[in-house]
C-alpha cells in the first residue's frame, strides 16, 4: 500500500470515529475483504475506538491491528455489562483473527427452573430447554447468586435432585431431609407442603427472575412497615436486607435472553426526506447481527410502506430463515410459516428499543457526516428544530440577547449579544450606560435597554430579529413584553432562559403566560441558547469590569490637584495604567504633558 492509499485509509476511519457516539457498545473493526477481525467492547464508545489511532500508542500489536482495518461498525446498548455481553457473543460468532481464542467453550452462567413435578431452581452452564426455563445469562456472578439466595430465602424450593412424583407423595415414597430440618425446604416430598403453594411459590420466583419485581417489593415494603409497627426490628431488619438485595438486582441482561431464539428485530426512524430501518438477529439467545439501511423517499410513502420493503430487502440480504419478526407496527406482509410480533412489555420490547436506537444513532452518524461537509446544514437543522419547539411563525435567524450588570447600584450596564444563524455575530453586539434608573433595579435597566434598542432599530430602518431571549425568567420576559407589544407595538416572540436553584440554567420558557418547553439538557439546541445566554452574560461583565477599572483609575488621578480631565487622559492614553505612570521619570512624563504639569504629577506619586 502506498502511503498515499494509507493516508486515505486513516482519514476515512477517522472520519467513522469522529462520529462515534459517546454511549456504551459494541465495536467490530473490518479488513480489506470486509471480515471481522476484532471485536470490542467499550463504556464509551468514541473514546475507546479513538485510543486506537492516537500517534502516542507503542504496543507493537495494537499498531498491526490498526494496519489491518479497512473499516468500521457498532451497536449501541444501554449498559456496559450489556455491552461485555454482546461482544461475548459476536467473538463466539465470528472467531475473530486478533480476539483471545475461547478455547474452553464456556459461557457465562444462567439459573435453570426446571420443569418437574416440584420444580427446582439453579444455576447451570449448560444449556438444554427441554430441562426447563433459562433466564440469563448473568455476566456478575454476585448478583446471579445474591437473586438465586432471595429465591431460596423467601421461597425455599427444594434441592434434592431426587425425581419426585405425583404418585410417589400420594404413597408416602419420600421422607424429608436436611433441609426440611433445618428450615430450608418445606418438604412438599412428604406432603408437608401443598402442590399448589409450591407452585405459587416458583411462579413468584420465576417474576423476580424476569425483572418483575415490584409487587414482590410491596409486599416486603408492607411487611416491613407492619413488622415494625409490632416492634420487631431484627425481622424487619431481615426483611430489608432482602429488600435492598433484591431492589439492587440490576444484572438480567436485555441483550441476551435464552427465552428468545432465532428471531428478527425491526425498527424504523424516518424525516420528510429519508427512512433508516435497523435489522438485528437473534439467535440462541444472542444478538448476531445488527446492521441499518436507509432510503431517500421521492413520493409521499409511509414509515409501514418502507418498513415493509426493508423486511423483503434485509431478510433476503442475510438470508434470515426466523419464525418470528419483532416490529413496532402491524405490517401487511405475509411469509409462509413466520410470526410477527408487536411486543408491548417485555425482553421483546427491550430488544425492538434496542433496534430503535441503533437507528436513531444511525440517523445521527449520517446527519453529522452531512453537516461537516456543509457546516450551514447544521445551523439551519437547530434554526428548524427551535422554529418546531415555539412553534415560531418564521425561522429564528436572528436572535438576540440581553443581560444587566451591576454591582449595589454602581456602574450600571446592560449587554445585547446577536446570533445570526445560530452564530455570534459580534459586530453587532452592543452594551449600554443605565442612565434613567437608580439603585440596582434589573426590571428597570431592562425596560430602558431594550426600548432604547428597537427604538433606534426602527429609526434606522434596520431588520428587527426573529426572537429575543431574556437571560432570566418570567419577570424578564415580561418586561421585554411590555416594551415590545405594549409600547413599541411590535410582533416580535419573546422566551426565556430560566436557572434552578444553583444557579443552573434548567429549562426553556415561552408564551404568554410563559411555559416550560420540553428540550433535553444534553441537546445541541439546549448548548447553543445556554451558549447565547453565556455569551451575553460575559459580554456584560466584561463591560462593567472595564468601566469599574477605567474609574478606578480616574479617581485616582483625580485627586492630584492641578491636574485636569485632558491631562489625565493623556497620560493613559500613552502609559495606559496608574502603575506605569506611577513608574515613569520626570522626563517622561513631560514628553507626554509638558515640564510643569510633569513636575505636580512626579511629586505627587514620590514624595506621598
Amino acid at each position: 500500500m502506498t502511503k498515499e492509499d494509507n493516508d486515505k485509509r486513516l482519514a476515512y476511519l477517522k472520519g467513522i470515529v469522529s462520529r462515534l457516539p459517546e454511549k456504551p457498545g459494541s465495536y467490530q473493526f473490518y479488513d480489506d475483504a470486509h471480515i471481522i477481525i476484532y471485536v470490542g467492547k467499550a463504556k464509551n464508545l468514541k473514546a475507546r475506538v479513538s485510543s486506537y489511532f492516537r500517534t502516542e500508542v507503542d504496543r507493537f500489536k495494537t499498531k498491526v491491528l490498526v494496519s489491518k482495518i479497512y473499516d468500521i461498525s457498532y451497536t449501541v446498548v444501554n449498559t456496559e455489562v450489556d455491552a461485555l455481553l454482546l461482544e461475548n457473543s459476536l467473538i463466539k460468532k465470528y472467531n475473530p483473527r486478533y480476539n483471545v481464542l475461547l478455547k474452553d467453550g464456556k459461557t457465562y452462567p444462567s439459573i435453570c427452573v426446571t420443569n418437574e413435578y416440584f420444580p427446582r431452581v439453579f444455576k447451570t452452564r449448560t444449556i438444554n430447554k427441554k430441562w426447563g426455563t433459562y433466564f440469563g445469562p448473568y455476566s456478575h456472578i454476585g448478583s446471579m447468586n445474591s437473586i438465586l439466595a432471595i429465591i431460596k430465602e423467601l421461597y425455599k424450593p427444594r434441592t434434592c435432585r431426587f425425581p419426585i412424583t405425583k404418585e410417589g407423595v400420594e404413597k408416602g415414597k419420600y421422607k424429608v431431609c436436611l433441609d426440611y430440618h433445618i428450615k430450608r425446604c418445606y418438604g412438599p416430598c412428604t406432603g408437608k407442603q401443598s402442590y399448589e403453594d409450591y407452585q405459587k411459590n416458583i411462579h413468584q420466583a420465576r417474576e423476580i427472575l424476569k425483572g418483575n419485581t415490584r409487587q414482590i417489593l410491596r409486599d416486603m415494603q408492607e411487611e416491613m412497615e407492619h413488622l415494625a409497627e409490632e416492634l420487631r426490628f431484627e425481622e424487619a431488619e431481615e426483611i430489608k436486607q432482602k429488600y435492598i438485595a433484591l431492589e439492587g438486582f440490576v444484572s438480567r441482561s436485555e441483550v441476551v435472553s435464552h427465552i428468545i431464539n432465532n428471531v428478527d428485530v425491526f425498527s424504523i426512524t424516518s424525516d420528510e426526506k429519508m427512512a433508516y430501518i435497523n435489522y438485528m438477529h437473534v439467535s440462541n439467545g444472542s444478538i448476531n447481527q445488527s446492521f441499518t439501511i436507509e432510503y431517500k423517499k421521492k413520493l409521499d410513502e409511509s414509515d409501514k410502506d418502507l418498513l415493509q420493503l426493508g423486511i423483503v430487502e434485509l431478510r433476503d440480504r442475510f438470508h434470515s430463515d426466523a419464525k418470528e419478526i419483532i416490529v413496532p407496527k402491524d405490517v401487511d406482509v405475509s411469509l409462509e410459516n413466520v410470526k410477527f410480533t408487536v411486543p408491548k412489555l417485555g425482553d421483546k420490547k427491550t430488544l425492538l428499543d434496542l433496534s430503535a436506537m441503533n437507528g436513531k444513532q444511525y440517523k445521527m452518524d449520517r446527519m453529522k457526516q452531512a453537516e461537516k461537509l456543509n457546516p450551514e446544514q447544521k445551523q439551519v437543522r437547530l434554526m428548524k428544530e427551535l422554529q418546531e419547539k415555539l412553534h415560531l411563525p418564521t425561522l429564528p435567524y436572528q436572535i438576540e440577547c440581553f443581560d444587566n450588570s451591576n454591582i449595589a447600584g454602581t456602574n450600571a450596564v446592560a449587554a445585547c449579544v446577536v446570533f445570526k444563524k445560530m452564530k455570534p455575530a459580534k459586530k453587532d453586539y452592543k452594551h449600554y450606560n443605565i442612565k434613567t434608573v437608580v439603585g440596582p433595579d434589573d426590571y428597570a435597566s431592562m425596560k430602558e435597554v431594550v426600548h432604547r434598542r428597537y427604538t433606534r432599530l426602527i429609526e434606522e430602518e434596520q431588520s428587527l430579529p426573529n426572537l429575543i431571549i431574556a437571560d432570566g425568567g418570567k419577570g424578564q420576559m415580561e418586561v421585554i413584553r411590555q416594551v415590545i407589544q405594549d409600547e413599541l407595538n411590535l410582533d416580535i416572540p419573546i422566551a426565556g432562559l430560566a436557572k434552578d436553584d444553583r444557579h443552573r440554567t434548567n429549562e426553556l420558557l415561552y408564551g404568554f403566560p410563559p411555559m416550560k418547553i420540553a428540550l433535553k439538557v444534553d441537546s445541541e439546541l439546549f448548548h447553543v441558547l445556554t451558549q447565547i445566554q453565556d455569551e451575553v452574560h460575559r459580554f456584560a461583565i466584561s463591560f462593567h469590569r472595564d468601566k469599574r477599572s477605567k474609574q478606578a483609575l480616574h479617581s485616582e488621578l483625580e485627586e492630584i490637584k492641578g491636574i485636569g480631565p485632558k491631562t489625565r487622559d493623556a497620560l493613559l492614553k500613552e502609559l495606559k495604567s496608574v502603575k506605569r505612570i506611577k513608574e515613569a521619570t520626570k522626563a517622561q512624563l513631560a514628553a507626554i504633558i509638558g515640564q510643569a504639569k510633569a513636575s505636580i504629577v512626579f511629586e505627587h506619586f514620590n514624595n506621598t
